[in-house]
């Protein structure tokens, strides 16, 4: 096809509503008169480090672009899907078309901002525009920010930054779903299936994208309960891979429930704090003198932990519900993570790469902040000696047992395993771990 054309690059946002790269994209068509050309390309450089090949996560992934290519045949119109490494899909894509610009969005991870310097960098050396634009986030980068100018570290005083940003910067949906006819013209593409590219289906249950408004109303008081079915709203999966927008959410949602709200603030802050201090994405402490903590890493204990035999009801409870369905409620991966760290001073990087294995809302910015809050390497204006007591934290959430009954049947036989560590001895142990290599610094 000769005629100039432009292309829009589905990756965290995989909707055809209130996407703004994608608005952009067909406003630019509107204006050229071009046609845009979608893509999504299962990137292999990702898929290839991926261990388990029944993968839930490029499982949902897989089933959102089917739904999307469902909306898009209806219209008359079709996405190209295709698997490989994304520079290679791109020199092939600029040598089939006539492109003139590349529209994408933000992405803020390290591999992905390195992709993406490469990939305009080789557009740009053919005279093509490459185009990206903020959408998973609501604020972003340095939007929210202190008033000499540095990015915020501990959380309260950037909320209250952000909520006061919002009013003057309250967003505004793109309806992007209503340029569909700016889509080029072509038969429905095929898209890879799962088999071709080395995964298997697998046993994922999607979520609903639909919020329930019982739940966000009731959600101050329910949270924190993991027994309770409406206690989460099962969305951060959509927020993950773009299938709902954040904007949106947050509009809908911003006078329901403030507590709710605030998990969005919370999502736009740890990845601001990605933006501004990427070292903690590749691996570092955000307190670099954390990095000289004398990690235990008894692996036999990892792996108790892992499986969810440590002999505490609450984190084995926890560490089964990840293992068998790829979610775990928030209050307990509060409670894991610190048990890991804490109790049995294994390095918070260890249980990060496992949930990021693990995890189907798996994001990089969110997990990253959430296990350095746990070990207290974080941005986190709390003292290191905090340590959550499993059996405290089960009095006061799941008092009732029945969380921790629903994944441990055996809970009162001979076969659950007896505690692999004593609470008061682990505490005390790290407490003298933590102060000795913090004092040294």
């Amino acid at each position: 096809m000769k005629h100039p054309i432009s292309i829009f690059w589905f990756r965290r946002d995989l909707r055809l509503e209130d996407n703004t790269g994608l608005f952009h994209a067909l406003t630019h068509a509107k204006k050229s008169g071009q046609q845009v050309l979608p893509i999504f390309i299962f990137d292999k450089s990702i898929l290839d480090q991926l261990d388990d090949k029944a993968d839930r996560r490029v499982d949902f992934i897989h089933q959102a672009i089917l739904g999307m290519q469902d909306q898009l045949i209806q219209s008359g119109k079709s996405m190209q899907v295709e698997y490989g490494k994304p520079m290679e899909i791109f020199e092939k894509l600029v040598s089939n078309y006539t492109v003139t610009d590349v529209f994408t969005n933000h992405d803020y991870e390290p591999y992905a901002l390195e992709r993406d310097t490469e990939i305009k960098g080789m557009l740009e050396k053919k005279g093509i525009q490459f185009h990206t634009y903020k959408d998973q986030v609501i604020f972003e980068k340095d939007e929210v920010m202190k008033d000499d100018g540095k990015p915020y570290t501990i959380y309260t005083p950037y909320a209250n930054k952000w909520r006061a940003y919002w009013e003057g910067h309250i967003p505004k949906t793109n309806p992007s779903e209503k340029g569909i006819q700016y889509f080029v013209s072509m038969d429905a593409s095929k898209i890879p299936s799962l088999a071709s590219m080395g995964f298997k289906k697998t046993d994922i249950e999607i979520p609903s994208k639909k919020w329930e408004l019982t739940t966000v109303k009731k959600y101050t008081d329910q949270r924190n309960f993991p027994a309770i079915k409406g206690s989460t709203t099962h969305l951060s999966v959509h927020l993950r891979f773009g299938t709902i927008s954040a904007r949106k959410l947050a509009l809908e949602t911003k006078d329901i429930n403030s507590t709710f709200f605030n998990e969005l603030i919370w999502r736009d802050f740890y990845h601001m704090i990605l933006w501004n201090f990427p070292q903690v994405g590749k691996g570092k402490s955000f307190k670099p003198q954390y990095d000289f903590i004398e990690w235990r890493n008894n692996e036999k204990e990892f792996k108790a932990w892992c499986e969810g035999r440590t002999g505490y009801p609450i984190v084995d409870a926890g560490m089964r519900e990840l293992n068998a369905t790829g979610f775990m409620h928030n209050r307990v991966r509060m409670i894991v993570a610190s048990f890991l760290t804490k109790h049995l001073l294994i390095d918070w990087r260890w249980g990060e790469a496992y949930f990021a294995q693990k995890l189907l809302d798996f994001d990089l910015a969110a997990n990253n902040g959430g296990w350095q809050w746990a070990s207290g390497s974080g941005c986190d204006a709390a003292p290191y000696f905090r340590v959550f007591s499993p059996r405290l934290q089960t009095e006061k959430f799941d008092k009732e047992l029945k969380y921790i009954r629903h994944w441990i049947p055996e809970l009162d036989s001979f076969d659950y395993p007896k505690p692999i560590v004593v609470h008061e001895v682990a505490r005390e142990r790290v407490l003298a771990v933590y102060k000795k290599a913090l004092a040294e610094q």
